[in-house]
């Protein structure tokens, strides 16, 4: 297709379809109504910011970006202690010392208290330093909301309280759009 040919009503439409085709489930992979899995991470959100807590996000690449920008309006437009560790020092100095698996679980065992609120993005939701820090804050008292596509069997759907499932390879859907 040319340039020419692609309506931006069709993109936007593609994308409208793919996010209410977003599943919510549980830690029990009990299947949640959209809404209800909405409702439910407000709630952990605002359960979060009434008991002073935190919220730490990680995502690599452009999920680390999307982690970035929501730390940006968590704390700017929500008023919520959030945090992400991508600072260009520590996770390269953690990457180099203890391997790129370890660069959010490390700081996260380091920040983490009971309460706090892990949320992860990862397209594959299998990455090793994802899975890693899911297991750490975890293992730290803290609730794990995760948002992860491709394969709907990923080790992030398994280890969240709250996961949210894009379809999946949704992904590219820029990729239909542009021309090659």
């Amino acid at each position: 297709e040319s340039m020419h040919q692609l309506r931006a009503t069709d993109y936007f439409g593609e994308i409208a379809r793919l996010m209410l085709s977003i599943e919510a489930t549980d830690r029990a992979g009990s299947s949640l109504p959209l809404d209800e899995g909405t409702a439910k991470a407000i709630e952990m959100l605002s359960n979060v910011r009434s008991a002073s807590q935190k919220i730490m996000l990680a995502g690599n690449g452009g999920s680390s970006a999307i982690a970035s920008h929501a730390q940006n309006d968590l704390c700017s437009a929500a008023g919520m202690r959030a945090m992400v560790f991508t600072e260009q020092p520590l996770l390269t100095a953690t990457a180099n010392d203890f391997g790129y698996g370890s660069v959010y679980e490390r700081p996260i065992e380091l920040w983490a208290e009971p309460g706090d609120l892990l949320y992860t993005v990862s397209s594959s939701g299998q990455s090793e330093n994802i899975v890693r820090a899911i297991e750490a804050a975890s293992g730290k008292g803290c609730q794990v909301i995760t948002l992860s596509g491709f394969n709907p069997d990923n080790p992030s759907r398994r280890l969240g309280d709250l996961i949210f499932t894009c379809p999946p390879r949704s992904m590219g859907t820029w990729n239909r759009f542009t021309p090659r």
